[in-house]
């Protein structure tokens, strides 16, 4: 059976419309904490829940509570946190659930509930759907008398636990003394704690989007509007610009010349100063189908492969425990660096590139400007409902496009998890001949749409 709650990145959608309301985030938490059991030797169920910075934060992290203790599962609250950091308070705490309450990139109307196991990883296809079920049957024997109700706390020191396992990742003896850095926290979770953990390594640190008011999250700032850190980054004559998304699970820099660095400049960088320490494993890098076809042919310079997987960063997870990798991520910034998190962490990221420059005394333009990417063009078609895309019509329109562009390029055509588009992207050297080919796919998708 197809998912319908849950999406690509867990249940998302814009505020006080279904799935995100209170009514559901409360049936959602009651049928998590029926699923969640202790594990043995336990006297209490445990949940963790975090949050950004969004305003309806507080209406779902009560809706939330109220669930988890009306079936008697005790709730430890961490207030604002970066959802590495609620992955990994999952884990430390020995919880038998996590939740982090964000959008991620998305503004300030839309919210969304990421779940972590106890293990501190994103919950497979499998366990999201039988959530569904749950939820779709719950009634009122789950609940537990008055007498075994749960409990709410809130961990004072969430942040500090953090900071200091960003910082045990950076390695001994290393240290950002002398580095100017801009730090973009886009007003969301992060916003207290990334120039923290930079400044304690030793870093001069200019703070940006550190001012979040409920609303101006991802607010033309962060990941998703780098322009006023490559500003900043170039008036202030700074090593390199970090900036964050809401939840900072994923990053993008910004090296001393203003340039923006992507994810997969910042993978091939890791892929490469690995190879070289033999700290990679698997013998190349796990991303998805969106990463850029130069990063492919550069990694096989190099003797690694590059494997692809479907879009998210827990499908690109999934892949690397399942086969022995331990570096891959996604071309939007979702770097996952499993020595040291379960999910993408744009923190921790962010330290081994500037360990990296450190190393080797180079610039960041020098360590992450590796191959030049084959021309990409990304384009969301709006349709009335992506829902009627057979999966076998877009392979058809996508096959015919393949063959005009020959082995030197790619394309691709999905349909949105989260949005009524069919997203497109073609690759290719021949620009022009790029430009026909999404045109072309265009019209195809809308003559399907008319018939």
């Amino acid at each position: 059976m197809v998912r319908k709650l849950f999406g690509t990145d867990g249940v998302r959608g814009t505020v006080n419309q279904d799935p995100i309301t209170a009514e559901t985030a409360l049936r959602l938490a009651m049928a998590a904490g029926t699923y969640f059991s202790p594990v043995s030797g336990k006297q209490r169920p445990l949940a963790v829940i975090g949050k950004d910075t969004r305003l309806s934060g507080y209406m779902l992290e009560s809706a939330m509570v109220a669930g988890f203790t009306t079936v008697g599962m005790d709730v430890i609250l961490v207030g604002p946190m970066v959802t590495p950091g609620v992955a990994m308070l999952t884990r430390s705490l020995r919880a038998d659930l996590g939740v982090m309450l964000s959008a991620s990139h998305n503004p300030y109307q839309d919210n969304g509930l990421k779940f972590f196991g106890p293990d501190g990883f994103k919950l497979s296809d499998e366990i999201e759907l039988s959530l569904e079920h749950i939820i779709r049957d719950i009634d009122d024997s789950v609940k537990v008398s008055p007498k075994h109700l749960g409990r709410a706390m809130r961990l004072d020191d969430a942040a500090g636990r953090y900071i200091e396992m960003a910082k045990g990742t950076f390695p001994k003896g290393l240290r950002l003394d002398g580095l100017k850095l801009v730090v973009d926290c886009a007003n969301g979770a992060a916003y207290k704690l990334a120039p923290k953990v930079f400044f304690e390594l030793g870093a001069d640190i200019i703070s940006l989007g550190v001012e979040p008011d409920g609303f101006n999250i991802n607010r033309d700032c962060g990941a998703m509007a780098p322009q006023s850190l490559q500003e900043a980054v170039k008036s202030n004559n700074a090593h390199a610009g970090i900036a964050l998304d809401g939840d900072a699970d994923r990053i993008v820099l910004v090296d001393e010349k203003g340039k923006v660095v992507d994810g997969d400049q910042i993978l091939g960088a890791l892929a490469n100063a690995w190879l070289k320490t033999d700290e990679l494993n698997g013998g190349g890098i796990v991303t998805t189908v969106m990463s850029n076809l130069g990063l492919e042919i550069y990694l096989n310079s190099k003797g690694l492969k590059l494997c692809r997987t479907h879009v998210g960063d827990r499908y690109v997870l999934e892949y690397m425990r399942q086969h022995g990798f331990n570096l891959g991520g996604e071309q939007s910034g979702h770097i996952i660096l499993s020595d040291y998190a379960s999910t993408g962490d744009g923190i921790i990221a962010a330290l081994q590139i500037l360990s990296i420059a450190l190393t080797e005394g180079k610039p960041i333009s020098d360590v992450t400007c590796l191959f030049e990417p084959v021309p990409q063009l990304l384009r969301n078609i709006k349709v009335k409902d992506a829902s009627n895309f057979d999966d076998t019509i877009l392979r058809s329109i996508s096959e015919t496009a393949e063959k005009q562009i020959g082995k030197m390029g790619r394309v691709l055509i999905r349909k949105s998890g989260t949005e009524e588009v069919i997203r497109v992207m073609v690759e290719s050297e021949d620009e022009v001949l790029m430009l026909k080919l999404v045109d072309n796919i265009n019209s195809k998708l809308l003559e399907c749409e008319a018939k």
